[in-house]
């Protein structure tokens, strides 16, 4: 199992800046980076994969519906979103990059006040499926995230993500499970957690129940660590939480207290603990 790092410890979003975030990954200890790719444009592929290779760390890519909605009832506006993740995943091939993961359904902290309809089923398939379309040419893996019920009405268990991606029916397109939501919305987190199966488990976020460091609070670890154990998860588990002083983001997250000293605190403590636990 390889374990990553999003640069949302330290920044909003991934832009030619940010490269040299990657050294600071690498010298910290981890396998790999997970890029929070919400403007594409910004991305200096070239730069960006040279500092990949200097210091040997692969990486995935973390994304949001940034504009229109795969789910909307206005097509123009399905499509804005379904152009924005297509050009999140060429980039992304562009950089090497295993995986591009996140709610790729509906934009973050979007509520209407009830549950979703049959009709925003269907065009999330129908949208998703055009996505898995370029995924497969591409060949490179997309994770669908649910998310707690207060950031998403759309998709809030891993029981309706699989059906999801049995419905879209794409072997690029399988489950993101992230421990803090599952924590959230799960009844039993870990038997949900085994309910995806190695075939639809695409992607892992380790995160507190409070989003900080791992370990610390009271996430299901050793049984959460067994179960991926038992379904030979080899891909990336990429621990991910915010700070403070990433206001976009702690905004977002409701981030309203430190949940370490810094970014590099958080990071190194976290990454101490999942790999005693990954072995």
């Amino acid at each position: 199992m390889k374990i990553g790092c999003d640069l949302m410890l330290w920044t909003g979003c991934f832009t030619r800046k940010g490269i040299p975030l990657i050294d600071r990954v690498a010298k910290l200890g981890f396998d790999g980076v997970e890029f929070p790719m919400f403007d594409p444009k910004a991305v200096d592929v070239r730069a960006t994969r040279k500092a990949l290779q200097d210091n040997g760390l692969g990486s995935t890519v973390c994304t949001v519906i940034v504009t229109g909605s795969p789910i909307s009832p206005n097509a123009r506006e399905r499509q804005a979103a379904i152009d924005h993740v297509v050009r999140v995943l060429e980039v992304s091939k562009e950089l090497g990059s295993d995986c591009v993961a996140g709610p790729l359904y509906s934009p973050v902290g979007k509520l209407v006040g009830r549950g979703r309809n049959a009709a925003e089923w269907k065009h999330a398939v129908a949208s998703l499926r055009k996505i898995a379309d370029v995924a497969e040419i591409l060949d490179i893996n997309v994770g669908i995230e649910p998310l707690n019920r207060f950031e998403t009405y759309f998709l809030n268990t891993c029981e309706d993500a699989v059906r999801l991606c049995d419905e879209i029916s794409s072997t690029h397109v399988g489950v993101h499970y992230d421990t803090f939501h599952a924590n959230i919305e799960e009844k039993d987190p870990t038997a949900a957690l085994q309910r995806i199966g190695r075939k639809r488990l695409f992607h892992v976020h380790a995160c507190e129940n409070d989003r900080g460091v791992p370990g610390t609070g009271h996430v299901p670890w050793r049984a959460f660590f067994k179960t991926l154990k038992q379904l030979k998860y080899d891909r990336w588990m990429t621990i991910e939480s915010f700070v403070p002083a990433i206001k976009e983001l702690a905004a977002a997250a409701a981030i309203w207290r430190p949940l370490a000293k810094d970014g590099d605190d958080l990071a190194r403590r976290a990454l101490r603990f999942l790999r005693a636990n990954v072995g």
